[in-house]
């Protein structure tokens, strides 16, 4: 770690250690290795040679694991015929800088280090922050920022130091998903396809890596968006996330809901019923929008996939009050308007807004209707409103069949850019006995719709591009602006196998498992959207979470599309709509949860869906 560009340990939006670098006998260890292994420890390998007749092969390994909760393990492994007395010298700095300042390269220089207890310490005007060593150091020079030990080797033998880094008066960090409270099944798969098991594995580990208690209530849990620079709660991310892991069960949905709807705003006015989000970049082509507005939209599609899913309902007359109050706001909103418009803007229509208003609208009175409150009738005709207006007025016509604009701009000129916020038009959502929502775009729509995202502007190889890479404004690291982003391609695989075009879903299937393969399984919140070729590797997006919340939940869907399980918890019916064409052959999904009871399913080479294990009474529908 040695203070250049991102490195660092994080806490609370602060970066409490930039520096930390290792020196045994007055060397550097010759580096070797450096992977992830697990969401939440990192380990380094290095090697020294201590003799110079003892020819190439080194005789000390020095392994560092540096772990989440700011802990790094210092270990010596001597492989030396005889004793070894090493001086070990570790290095340390930091600036104490925000994440902003970091993100945008301007933090400031390293802060002079003073002598405290068993370590050093630094302070700021905005903080201070301590890092402890045991065993103690023999020696520590503040002006240096240095600790030194001389340790003794036997042969064989091996010796460690351990460093705790954290901010003054902050106490260790527990990781939610390590206790039995955790709301995640321990769902595993198996198959022909050896990368499925291991893509299951690890995004159920970032999950519960990224488990957080709500401070009030502890027994509500939510996820955090991502290490290191989105640690905390970002609601849309959450509530996405929440929803594509439903599979292993309704837990973890319920402790957001009941923690997002603490945040909603009440009382009169025009964000009555809203739960707020920051705003977030959208690409080059449109202004920034409110993560707030997704949020809102998605809590009452999210309570009602989760009732189908098998959330108790007690728990789900409890967060009604709170999707209803997300339902008016939505109706209050659009007033006497067919579109939910852009306040912040002068009225601008977003595509990928009307998409989740539609869903909401659908699910939403589906929802009451089964509750047996009134308003799903209202809500059915803004929705039918909303899809007669929406497919005349967002189809852009050109040569090749015509594509859905991106927005419609205040004076209703259409936003032509072809970018990944259409996956949402695909994106229905779940109704009674199995049966997807209906969708804005009509069935020749979207199968144009299917052939761009299959194709070689939007598909890169690894993943769905944010913006064709023929828009202007095309950038392969751009945050949405042609960066593969894993949420996005997931939503995609699914809308696509949903609505028939496997032949598309199966390719981006693909290329993401690949660029999962890549990276060890343990999928990044993004990265470039370079064209794949033979022998090439996806390339690492700089500024990318990993381990993030809705590309760990997204290795969920990816692989429960492929059994494509649609449950009636209700009406006590599970349906499978597996992908035909059965792309990664055989797999198997084990430990899942449907109406509270363990799920397994199996999906044949011939694309045959058989239930194994399942809820008793639970029927299989049509």
């Amino acid at each position: 770690m040695t203070g250049r560009g991102l490195e660092g340990f994080y806490r609370a939006g602060r970066r409490v250690l930039s520096r930390c670098e290792v020196r045994v006998a007055g060397r550097e260890p010759l580096a070797v290795q450096a992977r992830m292994a697990t969401a939440d420890r990192a380990r380094f390998v290095g090697t020294l040679r201590t003799s110079p007749q003892a020819g190439p092969d080194p005789d000390v390994l020095v392994e560092r694991n540096r772990y989440a909760d700011g802990t790094e393990r210092i270990t010596l492994h001597s492989a030396a015929p005889r004793p070894l007395r090493l001086p070990v010298e570790v290095a340390l700095g930091t600036d104490l800088a925000d994440l902003g300042a970091i993100a945008s390269g301007s933090a400031g220089p390293e802060l002079p280090a003073s002598v405290h207890d068993s370590g050093l310490r630094w302070s700021c005007a905005t903080g201070n922050a301590s890092v402890s060593a045991a065993p103690p150091p023999s020696d520590a020079l503040a002006s240096a920022g240095l600790l030194r030990w001389e340790l003794d080797l036997p042969p064989g033998g091996s010796r460690s130091v351990e460093l705790r880094v954290r901010p003054d008066g902050a106490g260790p960090l527990r990781a939610v998903g390590r206790a039995a409270t955790s709301p995640l099944a321990g769902a595993r798969a198996e198959g022909d396809d050896l990368r499925v098991p291991a893509l299951l594995r690890t995004s159920i580990e970032d999950l519960q890596a990224l488990l957080l208690r709500d401070a009030a209530n502890p027994a509500d849990t939510h996820l955090a968006a991502g290490a290191p620079w989105r640690c905390g709660l970002a609601p849309a991310d959450a509530l996405v996330a929440a929803r594509m892991v439903l599979p292993l069960g309704t837990g973890l949905a319920a402790g957001t809901l009941r923690i997002l709807a603490r945040t909603q705003a009440t009382g009169r006015g025009q964000q009555s019923g809203m739960i707020p989000g920051p705003r977030r970049d959208a690409g080059p082509h449109l202004p920034p929008q409110c993560t707030g507005t997704e949020a809102t939209l998605l809590f009452p599609a999210l309570l009602a996939e989760a009732r189908r899913w098998g959330l108790s309902e007690q728990e789900t007359e409890e967060l009604l009050p709170a999707a209803e109050r997300c339902l008016t706001w939505l109706r209050t909103t659009v007033g006497d308007d067919t579109y939910l418009r852009d306040p912040h803007h002068g009225g601008l229509v977003r595509c990928e807004t009307q998409a989740h208003a539609h869903r909401a609208a659908l699910l939403g009175a589906d929802l009451l209707d089964a509750c047996g409150r009134t308003g799903g009738a209202a809500l059915r005709q803004w929705a039918q409103e909303l899809r007669a207006a929406f497919r005349k007025d967002f189809w852009v016509d050109d040569l090749g069949g015509g594509r859905p604009a991106v927005a419609r701009a205040p004076d209703g000129r259409p936003v032509p850019h072809l970018s990944a916020a259409a996956v949402h038009l695909l994106d229905t959502g779940l109704l009674g006995g199995g049966a997807p929502a209906p969708g804005l775009l009509d069935k020749v729509q979207t199968e144009h719709l299917a052939r761009l995202l299959g194709s070689p502007v939007m598909d890169s190889g690894w993943g769905l591009r944010g913006l064709g890479a023929k828009e202007a404004g095309y950038n392969p690291f751009g945050h949405r602006a042609g960066s593969v982003r894993v949420q996005e391609t997931a939503l995609a695989v699914a809308g696509l196998a949903a609505a028939g075009y496997e032949k598309e879903a199966s390719s981006l299937l693909r290329g993401v498992l690949s660029a999962a393969e890549a990276f060890g399984h343990r999928l990044p919140e993004m990265y470039a959207g370079e064209q794949r070729t033979e022998g090439s590797a996806p390339l690492p997006h700089p500024a990318a979470c990993r381990p993030a919340a809705t590309s760990a939940a997204s290795g969920v869907l990816l692989l429960t599309t492929l059994a494509g399980i649609r449950p009636d918890a209700p009406a006590g019916t599970v349906t499978l709509r597996p992908v035909r064409s059965a792309p990664l052959g055989e797999i198997g999904l084990m430990g899942l949860r449907v109406a509270g009871a363990p799920f397994s399913v199996r999906v044949s080479r011939l694309g045959l869906a058989m239930v194994e294990e399942a809820a008793d009474g639970l029927q299989l529908g049509v």
